[in-house]
């Protein structure tokens, strides 16, 4: 039913403007507008995301996307050098927000963060 349908996620935000701001300035995503006045991430994979202002946004508790990198130590440093906050849990991450898993049976190197709307990020090792 679904098999050929070009089918996409989307999230929500409480203010347009600053995810605008952060996906397209800080993250460096290709970001354009909709005849909507959403947002569409254009993924390098050809996926596009959805983003949508939500008036009464609650903020996603769980990872909505994630971006794997080969050197996650480089890019906690480069999110942090553009101000983005990586160490949100505590506990199982070290000084920077990253946790490192003692086996790769238990997953990769994983680091989050937060969108402007508050919502979960993640860059782990690919």
């Amino acid at each position: 039913m679904f098999a050929d349908s070009p089918a996409f996620s989307g999230f929500s935000v409480d203010d347009i403007d600053k995810a605008r701001i952060f996906y397209r300035d800080t993250l460096g995503l290709d970001v354009s507008d909709n005849s909507m006045g959403f947002l569409n991430i254009h993924l390098p994979t050809g996926a596009v995301i959805l983003i949508y202002p939500k008036p009464d946004h609650v903020p996603a508790t769980f990872t909505i996307l994630n971006f794997p990198v080969t050197d996650i130590d480089a890019a906690v440093d480069d999110l942090n050098a553009r101000g983005v906050v990586t160490k949100i849990y505590n506990g199982f991450t070290d000084e920077r927000g990253i946790s490192r898993p003692p086996d790769p049976q238990f997953g990769p190197p994983i680091c989050w963060f937060r969108d402007p709307a508050g919502n979960v990020l993640a860059v782990l090792v690919d």
